[in-house]
């Protein structure tokens, strides 16, 4: 039997250093801690006692008896990840330790409203456990990611741009009244981050994780922990101007990237370039589907089409000047590049890297790394349930 009440601020500190790690000796958690060892030892005990976590496998002797490593327990239950795209939904089931236990990802349309989307998404959580013979009680927390901006502490998008009838919508009421759970909401580029975050073990303190996909977004992990801004916007970076005489943006401004390097711009200019007979396999593409996606674009730039390559290439030139301005402000470590659009090619990357050192300050880029986002398939999903878990332990436990 688990035992979430009370977490005293020890329990809880040591809880979240096991989370981040791939298990420790109790002499390492101690020190990680700065708990003396008698202090240590009477945690690690009571947490032993309460099912939170366990000890199970050997580490490397150092000389002498073999310490055992502690980790938390699976016997805490089980997380909810829920990673809400503007055309996608995945659903997942963790461990406690992140490990997936079920992955299920279908096209959503969120144009459609949240309440047709969580009828869906209820029922592919309810369809996980059920797989995994698990009922509603033993899902210890939720995480939920959603394409737009969130006031963390209420949980409701404000004034979604890309989710016309979401605002006001209790994501917390929906999930919460079925599961009895926990239930936390975010931003779907915080969440990826968060879940890029825990790939690399915390290791990296400073960095930004840039979404890619129907709009652009950008996580920013500031000091190791998720930077959310004074009402939830931080990293709104779709919306900075990068040429004042561009397209008209849904936002009403003139020239954001998101207007001219998102997704719907890639294919927008994919199908220009197509009627206007600068590439004959684009125009295959236009007239056998009716539209040209930007992965068919990748394709088409991956097998020479200079039409589609310059296209790319200028998308990327657009999201690096962009992300250059980010870059001198904040001088991340690391930018790492996700979503949808990322994959169409090792152009796309390339551009933004070029750009990026070409405006960039020298001092803000001498130690620069610009990359893909690790395990992207899954860093939404991942990082939905370190929201949940590391949630639920900085709020003194999940059920009773």
């Amino acid at each position: 039997m688990v035992n979430w009440q009370p977490l005293s601020a020890g329990e809880r500190a040591l809880l979240e250093r096991l989370f981040w790690s791939a298990g420790l000796s109790r002499g390492e958690l101690a020190s990680s801690a700065a708990f003396s060892k008698s202090k240590a030892n009477l945690v690690i005990a009571s947490l032993i006692g309460r099912g939170l976590i366990e000890e199970g496998g050997n580490l490397p002797s150092s000389g002498g008896r073999r310490p055992e490593m502690l980790h938390l327990s699976h016997r805490m239950g089980v997380l909810a990840g829920i990673d809400v795209g503007a055309t996608s939904l995945d659903v997942a089931l963790l461990a406690p330790d992140m490990t997936l236990l079920d992955h299920r990802s279908e096209p959503a349309d969120v144009q459609a409203g949240p309440a047709a989307l969580f009828v869906r998404a209820r029922a592919l959580l309810g369809e996980a456990l059920e797989r995994h013979g698990l009922t509603r009680d033993r899902v210890l927390g939720i995480g939920v990611g959603v394409p737009g901006p969130v006031a963390f502490d209420s949980g409701l998008l404000v004034n979604p741009p890309l989710l016309p009838g979401w605002e006001g919508f209790s994501i917390r009421d929906e999930l919460g009244a079925e599961y009895g759970a926990p239930v936390f909401v975010d931003n779907d580029v915080n969440v990826m981050a968060l879940g890029t975050h825990w790939r690399l073990r915390g290791q990296l303190q400073n960095f930004l994780v840039v979404k890619v996909g129907t709009g652009i977004g950008c996580g920013v992990i500031c000091h190791g922990t998720v930077y959310r801004g004074a009402d939830g916007s931080a990293g709104d970076v779709g919306h900075i101007c990068v040429d004042p005489n561009g397209p008209l943006c849904h936002c009403g401004n003139a020239g954001c990237v998101e207007a001219m390097a998102a997704g719907p711009a890639i294919a927008r200019m994919a199908e220009e370039a197509a009627r206007a007979g600068e590439s004959l396999r684009l125009r295959e593409i236009l007239d056998l589907n009716g539209f040209i996606s930007p992965v068919e674009l990748g394709n088409a730039s991956r097998a020479g089409d200079a039409a589609a390559a310059a296209i790319v290439q200028r998308a990327g030139v657009q999201i690096g000047r962009m992300l250059a301005a980010v870059v001198n402000f904040f001088n991340p470590s690391h930018v790492f590049i996700g979503g949808g659009v990322a994959q169409i090619g090792p152009l796309l990357l390339a551009s933004i890297r070029q750009s990026v050192y070409q405006r960039s300050l020298a001092l803000s880029t001498r130690h620069l790394d610009i990359q893909y986002v690790p395990q992207v398939e899954s860093a939404g999903v991942i990082g939905a349930g370190v929201l949940a878990l590391q949630e639920t332990i900085l709020a003194g436990g999940g059920r009773g």
